[in-house]
């Protein structure tokens, strides 16, 4: 392995993870929940994000180790388990890719050509997925500047729509009514885009996959989570508030909503229209950050699998000069291409086309955290006097409750992305869930089988 060149600070770390966790998509799809959805994310966030955003400031803290998620479940669990959670990891990042540039393909459709076919529309989603391949493989110095900008591109839409609503309030009133009846969750009604709001708390431990990249690790992880948290929270519940002020709840497009939301807010004046543009504008560049953001944090998690000889060698070349995951970064690009030509075609619209990608790779997403919850609880347990600069408080039962919490919540959540109630199993979920895992099986054990003589045997799962 080459040299890592140490250029993450704190400030990059912040921007880095509200560019993982802050998403526009996940705003739209909890706002189609109606009032209700404020609601659970005040619920969710004490019972889920807190104690997953405190566990990961331990874990980061205490291992900051180069790969994250992969490196903490292989010193918890061996070799072959941490293999399978970097696989559905990386998978889900390859599938979840195509969807978020999809809803890129949407906007930009919507906002310059009404007409433009959905061949355009996946010829687009193609071409943005290579150009984040490519930064992926530049130098983070570099490379980080494009989740750093799509952050606070995001907190200004964000800011744009709460500012927007609150005007617009005033003037046309609430088209979702906030009354402590609507506010009060609806476990029927609301059953669907749970997952999806749980979706959009998870990404804490992402910037640990860079660790040797980063300048303070022990100090930085744990300010950055919890300064990153506290923004995402409050702009995500704003947020939706602020979508639901605009739109009446059955009319959210999981696609279109956000700019409809900013056109109805701003759209009556030149200037206004100026703004709708401008802003559009940012939110297409966050799209195309999400998606590098996601794959920076992944490619190098499965490259130091592949270093250990948990996957296939190819994930782990690596740039001679730079030292980054070119392998996994190529890799990315081809299954995600693969996605968008196989599911583009089968789907009717742009819509149809990102749920079914979003709800099939967040399957995939949600599996590894399981895996890291049951480390962290591991971890405490058999290296307990391991240097901790930060401790989930409470003890050992504060600690032992959080993970709880989280992991089953985690387990609900994968439950209602493959079984609708009143609709029954997702099918084609349940057959692309069981097959990825198929594969992965596959991948690890013919890595293993083929690693270098040095290594020693192969680890049991």
């Amino acid at each position: 392995m080459s040299e890592h060149i140490k250029t993450l600070k704190l400030r990059d770390l912040v921007l880095f993870t509200v560019s993982a966790i802050l998403l526009a998509d996940t705003l739209t799809a909890a706002a189609s929940v109606g009032a209700s959805a404020i609601s659970w994310w005040i619920i969710l966030g004490v019972l889920f994000f807190v104690p997953f955003a405190m566990i990961c400031a331990e874990m980061g803290c205490a291992y900051p180790e180069q790969g994250g998620i992969y490196a903490w479940i292989r010193d918890g669990y061996g070799g072959r388990w941490a293999s399978r959670a970097t696989w559905c990891y990386w998978v889900n990042t390859a599938v979840w890719i195509p969807a978020i540039y999809i809803l890129f393909a949407g906007v930009f459709k919507q906002m310059f050509f009404p007409d433009l076919s959905m061949a355009a529309q996946i010829a687009i989603g193609i071409g943005l997925t290579w150009v984040a391949v490519a930064v992926n493989v530049i130098t983070l110095d570099v490379g980080k500047w494009v989740p750093n900008i799509g952050a606070i591109l995001k907190v200004a839409i964000f800011i744009a729509i709460i500012i927007g609503a609150a005007v617009h309030v005033t003037d046309a009133g609430m088209a979702n009514p906030l009354t402590v009846e609507t506010l009060t969750p609806d476990w029927s009604g609301s059953a669907q885009y749970i997952p999806a709001i749980i979706y959009g708390m998870l990404g804490f431990e992402l910037a640990s996959a860079g660790s040797e990249e980063m300048k303070d690790p022990a100090r930085d992880v744990p300010r950055a989570i919890f300064i990153s948290g506290v923004i995402i929270i409050l702009l995500y519940t704003l947020g939706t508030m602020a979508v639901l002020a605009a739109i009446p709840a059955g009319d959210i497009n999981l696609v279109e909503g956000l700019v409809d939301t900013l056109t109805l807010f701003f759209g009556d004046s030149a200037a206004g229209r100026t703004l709708v543009l401008l802003l559009g504008l940012g939110a297409l560049f966050s799209f195309f950050s999400n998606g590098v953001t996601w794959a920076l944090g992944c490619n190098r998690a499965a490259a130091e699998a592949a270093t250990e000889g948990e996957l296939p060698r190819i994930f782990a070349l690596e740039d001679p000069q730079r030292g980054t995951p070119v392998g996994a970064a190529v890799l990315m690009g081809l299954v995600s291409t693969l996605c968008l030509l196989l599911y583009g075609f089968l789907a009717g619209t742009n819509e149809d086309l990102f749920w079914s990608l979003f709800a099939f790779s967040a399957v995939i997403f949600l599996l590894p955290y399981q895996g890291m919850l049951l480390t962290f609880l591991k971890l405490r347990r058999e290296d307990a006097d391991h240097p901790r600069p930060y401790r989930v408080p409470g003890g050992s039962g504060s600690a032992h409750l959080a993970a709880g919490l989280c992991i089953t919540i985690l387990a609900l959540s994968i439950f209602l992305f493959l079984y609708t109630p009143g609709a029954g199993f997702e099918w084609a979920v349940v057959s692309g869930v069981v097959v990825t895992l198929l594969i992965g099986e596959v991948v690890i054990r013919f890595a293993e089988n083929h690693r270098r003589p040095t290594r020693g045997a192969a680890e049991t799962g």
